[in-house]
This record gives C-alpha cells, structure tokens and sequence, in this order.
C-alpha cells in the first residue's frame, strides 16, 4: 500500500497526517516505540522465541520491560514485586504481540516469532509503521478486551477525538471530560468509578499509549486527580473536524 504526502482518511472520519521518518514528534508514541523496539530485536536475533501458549518467552518479556520506558510501568516498580514476568502481565507487550501479528508484520513459525517482509521493510520506516499500526490500534481494536473490567463507554472515536481536541487544548482532567461526555460529575471516588474506569480505560490510556495524550496523577486533599494533555504528537499527526474551534498557541 503506498501513503501519499499530506492527509489520508481512516474510517470512522479521523483524518491521520503523513510524517516523514525523522519527525521529532513521533518519539512521544510509546506503542510505535515499542514496536520498532520489536522489530529490530526480531530483525538482529533472528527470531524471538514464544511459549507452548505462542507467548513471547519471558527472556524477551523482561528486555521489553526493561527497554520500553511504559508509561505507568517502569522496569523498577514492575520488578519489585515480581521477579519473573510473563507476557500476559506486561499488557502493553501483549497487545503490541498481537498487533504484530494481526497486521502481518510477524508470524508465529516453529515455536518461534520471525518477521515478514513487510515487518522488515516497516522496521525501517517509523512514520509509515506509525500509519499502519496507531489507527488500527486505535480505532479497530476491542479496548475493553484487555482492560480489568470489561464495560465499554457509550460513544464513538469521531466524537471522542473532536471533543477532547478542544477541551484538552490547554490541558483538562479526566473527571473534567468525563462530566463534559456523560453529564455526570464522577470520578474514582464515587459510585460511578467503573463507568470513569470504561472511559478511562476504553479513550484516554489508549490515546496516551498511542502517543497523543500525556496524563499526570497528583493526590490532593487525599484524592487522586488525573490531568490530560495533548501531546505534540496530536496537533502534528491529526487533522479534525474541530480544529478550527481551537484558539491560537500562545507564544513566549
């Protein structure tokens, strides 16, 4: 498939931008991050090896912990309680496997991880992985099914996207868009926690994981707040229909 210069359109109305390779704004991905770390792992090893259950093999889980830099999962707190990780409980890898592998960019051959051609050819090329792999991940994919429950917010991407690049514009609070989507002032500390966990679990963490929302966690008065920014990633890679209702960056 051969991207052309400027906007290319995914279904669901989100228009994604093409990058070039060396744009500095993709290192705020970490799932791209995390799969080119893959790839050229797979690419200099020859292969990665996987478990009776096609899982990859915990040698590999924990030099992904270690290299990943996770948001949320350092090598250190991740090891402190747990010595021995398998791939299950590092969920970013185990997504980031199955994504691989749903893309065609790896394959599961004797008990062993191995790159496709087209694996090969995207380890190479970071913005044209990017355009393959953060749509698909975002938009296509089931996020509750990796999530602790598995309640599923009401509402679409389209609508998500566009709202959250306005209010989010100058940096907002999970609990602040949450109000602004369903009407209701909930939060982690009332009795509509699981509906703010779908939300958060199903729209935010896959918008940080992919690379275009930054969350900050600070307790205050004995509650624990969650401040949401776009990252620069967003304002270069996403073209919406909201856009033109943002006001002007200021300059310092």
């Amino acid at each position: 498939m051969e991207f052309k210069s400027g906007l290319w359109q995914h279904p669901g109305m989100i228009n994604f931008r093409t990058l070039a390779d060396g744009h500095p704004d993709l290192a705020h991905s970490p799932l791209l991050r995390g799969a080119l770390l893959t790839l050229h792992y797979t690419r200099t090893h020859g292969a990665i090896g996987l478990t009776k259950n096609m899982a990859f093999k915990r040698i590999f889980v924990h030099w992904a912990v270690e290299n990943f830099d996770w948001p949320g999962k350092t090598a250190e707190e991740m090891f402190r309680y747990n010595k021995v990780i398998n791939e299950y409980e590092f969920p970013p890898l185990e997504i980031l496997h199955f994504l691989l592998i749903s893309l065609r960019l790896g394959r599961h051959f004797k008990g062993e991880f191995r790159l496709t051609k087209r694996g090969t050819e995207l380890a190479q090329a970071p913005a044209l992985l990017f355009s393959e792999l953060i749509p698909y991940f975002l938009l296509r994919m089931d996020h509750s099914s990796y999530a602790r429950f598995e309640d599923r917010p009401f509402g679409t991407w389209d609508v998500w996207i566009n709202v959250i690049n306005v209010e989010a514009d100058f940096g907002t609070t999970e609990a602040a868009l949450f109000k602004i989507f369903y009407g209701e002032p909930e939060d982690w500390h009332t009795a509509g926690w699981r509906e703010m966990a779908a939300f958060s679990s199903c729209v935010l963490r896959p918008l940080e994981w992919a690379g275009f929302l930054k969350e900050t966690r600070e307790d205050a008065l004995g509650k624990q707040a969650c401040h949401v920014f776009k990252t620069p990633l967003w304002r270069s890679a996403l073209h919406l229909d909201s856009d033109d209702m943002l006001r002007p960056m200021p300059v310092h």
